[in-house]
């Protein structure tokens, strides 16, 4: 499947977790032919992701997890200019907590020259993490969770337990003032927790699309203090309810979210 396939899929179910069921308003929207939509839709179909409708197709039960290579498809320029206004914030020296998603792996991808010590569950970062001369690398064990290439469960727990971070850089699914990070299961959102809790500080990157975003069923609580990092497409009333729940809100310049 090219990189194009994937993001059009990736679109495809955040529409119809929005409502968006038409196929000729999908495909206005998408700049392609309704036959395009529908091929997508029947491929999306084959793995249980939606079920076709008369003219359309729904969601087959909560909202569907995107994998990792689907995210790192989407909204490719947002995530860098994100990137690229977090890494204002880490100073040399610094432990960084590094969890799952395609933002952070943004991110990590301009530590290369900085002097760190990086704890994270991330696998995706490691190819390019291990050969940074002045990064110090602490891989967390567990169970792999494959559609974030990322560990996860008790033994990812009690090592983190053991450790301690200058900052915690984090992404999520959904990001809700006054409830948290929004996450497809209970284990994912109870390592992001035990992260919030081992780092003096809390960075969280997130493109406009993810602020108020509550289509998952797992909630990790935010700290009374936080940073988020999001795009210049937040809105002013996004911006406005993270910041009265405790967030020191920074936005990106130079790229909106589609």
């Amino acid at each position: 499947m090219s990189m194009r396939s994937k993001e059009r899929h990736a679109r495809l179910l955040e529409a119809l977790n929005a409502g968006e069921i038409d196929i000729d308003d999908l495909a206005r929207r998408f700049e392609v032919s309704a036959s395009t939509v529908r091929r997508d839709l029947q491929q999306l179909s084959k793995i249980n992701a939606v079920r076709r409708t008369y003219g359309g197709a729904i969601l087959t039960g909560h909202a569907i997890e995107t994998t990792f290579e689907q995210r790192l498809a989407v909204d490719g320029d947002a995530k860098q200019a994100i990137a690229r206004a977090a890494i204002e914030l880490i100073e040399d020296g610094d432990t960084l907590i590094l969890d799952a998603g395609s933002t952070v792996a943004a991110f990590s991808r301009l530590l290369l020259q900085r002097r760190l010590r990086i704890i994270t569950n991330n696998l995706a970062l490691l190819p390019f993490l291990a050969k940074a001369p002045a990064i110090e690398l602490v891989v967390l064990g567990g169970a792999l969770r494959s559609t974030s290439m990322s560990t996860m469960g008790p033994l990812a727990n009690e090592a983190l337990r053991r450790l301690s971070a200058t900052r915690a850089i984090m992404s999520a699914d959904g990001v809700v003032g006054g409830r948290g990070l929004c996450e497809a299961d209970l284990e994912q959102v109870a390592l992001k927790s035990l992260m919030m809790q081992q780092a003096k500080e809390l960075i969280v990157l997130a493109d406009a699309s993810k602020l108020g975003r509550a289509e998952q069923l797992a909630w990790a609580p935010l700290p009374p203090r936080w940073t988020l990092v999001t795009d210049a497409g937040a809105s002013e009333q996004q911006r406005q309810r993270l910041a009265d729940a405790g967030a020191r809100v920074i936005v990106a310049q130079g790229c909106v979210a589609a």
